[in-house]
């Protein structure tokens, strides 16, 4: 059995990138108030920015997967759990998908039902190579690995149902294409 947690230098690059851009921000608020200016606003504004942060970052860290031979049981980030038997896993597949419209790709792993549906999918910019090795060692499944990079839009073509609803619009797909081509 194993506990799988996404990446800890996620939160520190995000809040670090947060800070940078929210503290110009406050000091150009507090400079450009009236000397009678009510401060308590920014100050207010200043304290739900760490509210929210802080309870997203607890949210993060009690993001995990649990992978073990009888299946997976999954803690979401905004705390949902979704319990797969090991009876209802067929298979993992493991593929390189393009960023937009770039050439970067990015790692994901699937663990998949026997109709294909996807019951877990771990992204490389979430999950470290590590954790993403575990999973079908700890299911005891073998992976199918698929050698070539694919589009959001080949994937919304080929294998619809690994993807979140969201990105089965094509609404990205002209541009994502269009960029691939040329």
């Amino acid at each position: 059995m194993g506990t799988l947690r996404p990446r800890r230098t996620l939160v520190r690059s995000i809040g670090l990138t947060l800070a940078a851009l929210a503290f110009p921000l406050v000091i150009a608020d507090l400079w450009a108030l009236p000397p009678t200016g009510d401060v308590r606003i920014v100050t207010s504004v200043v304290l739900l920015v760490f509210v929210a942060a802080g309870l997203a970052w607890r949210r993060y860290r009690r993001t995990e997967v649990v992978v073990s031979e009888l299946g997976i049981v999954e803690r979401g980030f905004f705390g949902q759990v979704q319990v797969t038997a090991a009876r209802d896993i067929a298979g993992v597949i493991r593929l390189e998908l393009y960023r937009g419209a770039t050439l970067d790709t990015t790692r994901q792993l699937f663990v998949v039902d026997a109709d294909g549906a996807c019951r877990l999918r771990m992204r490389g910019s979430f999950w470290d190579d590590e954790a993403m090795d575990d999973v079908a060692r700890l299911l005891g499944i073998d992976e199918t690995v698929r050698p070539e990079p694919v589009t959001l839009a080949e994937l919304r073509r080929s294998d619809p149902q690994l993807l979140y609803w969201f990105e089965r619009r094509p609404f990205a797909s002209g541009a994502e294409t269009a960029a691939r081509e040329s």
